[in-house]
């Protein structure tokens, strides 16, 4: 098929480019290549996709509307992945007008764009962030997801919205898949997991959130990653009569939400250990009170991602850190985020 993929130099979507261009997939990527974090690690990304045959990669913000215009025209897409955003949850704390721009603003230039000419359907990135505190636990896609704690998590429910009322009005068929805590080769130098091991590895200390008492739902990049590729055949329709027994199925548009995660949350403390255990070293540990707009937990429900494609997650902590710490020791430090 011909996917178009937005944020494709970006930690997820460099995964997911190269796994559709392994599966014989033509690959149109779109990415503003935004200096939020080392913009060498990027480059790196790019530089491997780029020497595929079937990818192309067009370098622009989604805010630019005729250059999305343009790509999209080049491209004519049967499939469209969106995951460019700008991400953080914490640095939404220190400049939430970005999220504004790019998450808001920049999904609905797509979202308008692909009223000219829908996909066969359209999968875009969404995130456990919307729970928050929720008491109902394991999370699950049905539940209310209204009271966000940070303007990260309100930006994505934004998405999620405009997204939905765009495959009633324009029969979009639409996914949103809510991931969890992602970690593995090619990562975020600004996220937990890789942090911690650049730090633990150079003998840095470690800041520790809630003192450690914390649970993240921790998912392995390959893991997300078949989630995705296997959901592109599950296209949502509505009932005809607007009635539903899938809660996540809305019953006046093709548009569906998805939890991707591991659905085993992992203890924060543990975790580390698990870094310390594969690098031989010991963490330096500064522990620290919760962070405005954190959660204590976060855990998925994955029975509609199984029941759907037949696939649940299943890379435990050991072999995903293990892979990521080898991936680490390979490439080589990274410039801090």
């Amino acid at each position: 098929m011909r996917i178009f993929v937005t944020g494709a130099a970006g930690f997820i979507g460099f995964h997911i480019c190269r796994r559709l261009l392994d599966d014989g997939h033509v690959v149109d990527g779109f990415d503003g290549l935004t200096p939020f974090y080392d913009q060498g690690l990027k480059a790196e990304r790019r530089a491997r996709l780029e020497g595929r045959n079937g990818f192309r990669l067009h370098v622009a913000m989604l805010e630019d509307e005729a250059a999305l215009a343009a790509a999209l025209a080049a491209a004519k897409p049967e499939v469209v992945i969106h995951l460019a955003a700008q991400a953080g949850v914490r640095y939404s704390l220190e400049n939430p007008r970005a999220y504004l721009a790019s998450n808001i603003v920049g999904t609905f230039n797509l979202l308008e764009a692909l009223r000219e000419a829908p996909p066969r359907h359209l999968l875009m990135a969404s995130t456990s962030s919307l729970y928050g505190v929720s008491r109902h636990i394991p999370f699950v896609e049905h539940q209310h997801t209204d009271q966000p704690l940070t303007l990260y998590a309100a930006s994505k429910k934004a998405t999620e919205v405009m997204a939905h009322a765009q495959a009633h009005l324009w029969s979009i068929p639409t996914t949103a898949f809510r991931f969890f805590t992602v970690y593995g080769p090619w990562g975020r130098p600004d996220m937990a997991p890789l942090k911690f091991v650049d730090a633990i590895e150079a003998g840095r200390p470690i800041d520790i959130y809630n003192n450690g008492e914390m649970r993240r739902d921790f998912t392995y990049i390959d893991d997300l990653v078949e989630g995705i590729v296997r959901l592109i055949d599950c296209i949502p329709q509505p009932a005809p009569d607007g009635a539903t027994d899938e809660p996540a199925l809305s019953p006046v548009a093709p548009f569906r939400v998805v939890n991707i995660g591991r659905g085993e949350p992992v203890n924060l403390l543990d975790f580390i250990e698990e870094i310390e255990r594969k690098l031989g070293k010991r963490a330096v540990r500064n522990y620290l009170p919760m962070q405005k707009g954190d959660v204590p937990v976060t855990f998925a429900d994955c029975h509609l991602l199984e029941r759907l494609t037949g696939y649940r997650p299943s890379t435990g902590v050991r072999e995903g850190v293990g892979a990521l710490v080898d991936w680490y020791r390979a490439h080589g430090p990274l410039k801090p985020a």
